[in-house]
């Protein structure tokens, strides 16, 4: 089964925040040390994958952005 790189990124974020709420708790730095070098081969894992992932788009540049209209002067061109 494959896994979305949406997932990646989910699985990463939980990842780094359960990091920062076990040093702010003060875990032992073992399991703190431990899950941040998983979680630095985990993000050159995930940076990976985002720029290997074959994500097609219709859309150009000059296509703007969706969520707000294309400004007045750029449509007299």
């Amino acid at each position: 089964m494959k896994i979305s790189v949406h997932a990646w990124i989910a699985w990463l974020t939980l990842l780094l925040l359960t990091i920062t709420i076990m040093s702010a708790m003060n875990f032992p730095f073992n399991w703190v040390f431990w899950l941040t070098l998983i979680g630095q081969g985990l993000l050159i894992y995930v940076v990976f994958k985002v720029l290997r992932d074959d994500y097609r788009t219709p859309l150009e540049f000059n296509d703007w952005y969706q969520d707000q209209p294309v400004p007045k002067e750029e449509q007299q061109e």
